[in-house]
């Protein structure tokens, strides 16, 4: 029987595993501890902050015997922040826990055999340096106990700013952009959004960086109904952003009500253009190195628009999709939950008819456009939540378009996975092949599950770190009919 503990107490653990959050996972007389910022092989003495029945959490009071994969983080508030909960694992470390996290997902969810896991599963793909690789960040705006205004990150649980202007995973030129905004709020003094009472002006800044074109848009979100006229003395902010290098457009995000939402709807263009631009390569992911295979295609991407925020790791995690596909030329296939259509213009390159769905209008006005710039004109897009457009177009098509039996479907949807009807409605339409991308191996392997019951056979699975330092970590999977 194991020994009970309560909030406050201090406790010896050696660290022998690595939870879904990040935190080191050890036992003490039989009862688990999850210890925030301990990580495998670490032997730590810890203060329980919450205690249930057979665990508890607990933070690191103090380190007495560091692993051998504890490494120093570069960054001074990785312990506070909420954005980088393994930074002090060593990287080739963070990539086996990522490996095994989707492994043990796949079986302990999906129900998968170990066996056919290990047989499907192909090694991870890493990064060459996991610093630097953000083409986006949000950072929230507020104020310190002195009044001045900071910007930063949400520490882990909270809405509590960490001021910082240096984020080691983020554009370097960040830094400039955000010491030039809090400068001008502080010598103007423009307020800050206070979340309690829902008063001040900015409420957080966006920022994006093509990484092959060195476009950078900057957006402020702002509570105010003004439009392009509610940043006070907005000609010398502009003035000064104008002057970086790569500055292509700056906005305003009006967003005035009281919600965790983040962007407003309503968009208004103060410099520049209203989007960027990026280019993604294909890859040969079979070659060491995995270099390009001449094959590209430019995007634009507006401040509302879905685009993965690793372009690197991007390239390689859909060379890999369209490698899943096996695209001969005379394919046709659904692209669903597919952004501004990223996905589907490759596709389309190799297969003869492509219909992306997904559910944000301005996400597929700009994979219009995307397809008119790479002059592509044989993928089609619908405005919509995939489990209605697809059930809807197979209730209606059926018998009559060949795309109610395509030869593939490619799913890449959000965090919560596919829906059941979506799920369903693939299983009725019975294509050759499916190419799932997720990035949350939990719910890939609940739905792949679903899917392999329903006809399918799991056949190839690959991890991609798209977010080093943090737990998360995208994957792609390639399901074969049965018969």
């Amino acid at each position: 029987m194991c020994q009970s503990y309560k909030k406050n107490d201090l406790v010896t653990v050696t660290i022998e595993d690595i939870g879904t959050g990040g935190e080191g996972i050890g036992k003490v007389n039989g009862f688990t501890l999850f210890v925030k910022d301990a990580v495998v092989g670490d032997v730590v003495e810890a203060r329980i902050t919450l205690a249930k029945k057979q665990y508890a959490y607990a933070r690191m009071e103090k380190l007495l015997k560091a692993s051998p994969y504890r490494v120093e983080p570069r960054c001074p508030h990785h312990r506070r922040c909420g954005g980088c909960q393994i930074q002090a694992l060593d990287y080739e470390r963070q990539l086996v826990y990522k490996q095994q996290k989707v492994r043990n997902n796949l079986i302990r969810i999906g129900g998968f055999d170990s066996d056919c896991v290990d047989r499907v599963m192909e090694p991870i793909v890493g990064m060459e340096d996991p610093y630097r690789y953000r083409n986006k960040a949000l950072y929230p705006v507020g104020t310190d106990r002195e009044g001045h205004v900071v910007t930063g990150f949400y520490a882990g649980r909270t809405h509590t700013i960490v001021p910082s202007t240096e984020c080691y995973l983020g554009a370097e030129v960040n830094k400039q952009i955000l010491e030039i905004i809090v400068a001008h709020m502080e010598k103007y003094h423009v307020s800050a959004y206070d979340e309690t009472t829902g008063r001040g002006l900015v409420r957080h800044i966006l920022i994006r960086k093509g990484f092959n074109t060195g476009e950078i848009m900057v957006c402020l979100v702002i509570n105010k109904e003004k439009g392009k006229e509610g940043i006070p003395q907005q000609a010398q902010l502009l003035s000064a952003l104008s002057q970086i290098k790569g500055m292509t457009s700056v906005s305003v995000s009006i967003n005035s009500e009281k919600t965790n939402v983040i962007m407003g709807k309503e968009i208004h263009i103060l410099w520049g253009r209203g989007e960027i631009r990026d280019v993604i390569h294909v890859r040969d992911m079979g070659k060491e190195g995995y270099p390009y295979t001449g094959q590209e295609l430019t995007f634009s991407i507006s401040p509302l628009s879905f685009y993965q925020v690793n372009p690197i790791q991007t390239e390689k995690l859909y060379s890999l999709a369209l490698e899943y596909a096996d695209l001969t030329g005379r394919e046709v296939l659904w692209d669903l939950y597919c952004g501004i259509g990223t996905i589907s213009l490759f596709l389309a390159g190799k297969a003869r008819q492509v219909c992306g769905v997904e559910l944000i209008p301005q996400a597929i006005e700009d994979a219009r456009a995307n397809a008119e710039r790479n002059g592509i004109d044989n993928a089609f897009f619908y405005v919509g939540k995939a489990e209605e457009v697809l059930p809807a177009f197979y209730a209606e098509k059926q018998g009559e378009d060949q795309l109610c039996r395509p030869d593939v479907m490619v799913v890449d949807p959000p965090r919560k996975g596919c829906d059941p009807l979506c799920l369903e409605t693939m299983l009725q339409m019975r294509p050759d092949r499916i190419v799932y991308v997720s990035c949350d191996s939990a719910t890939l392997a609940r739905d792949l599950r679903i899917l392999c019951d329903g006809g399918y056979e799991l056949r190839r699975v690959r991890a991609v770190d798209q977010f080093g330092h943090t737990v998360h970590v995208e994957v792609a999977s390639c399901l074969q009919r049965k018969d």
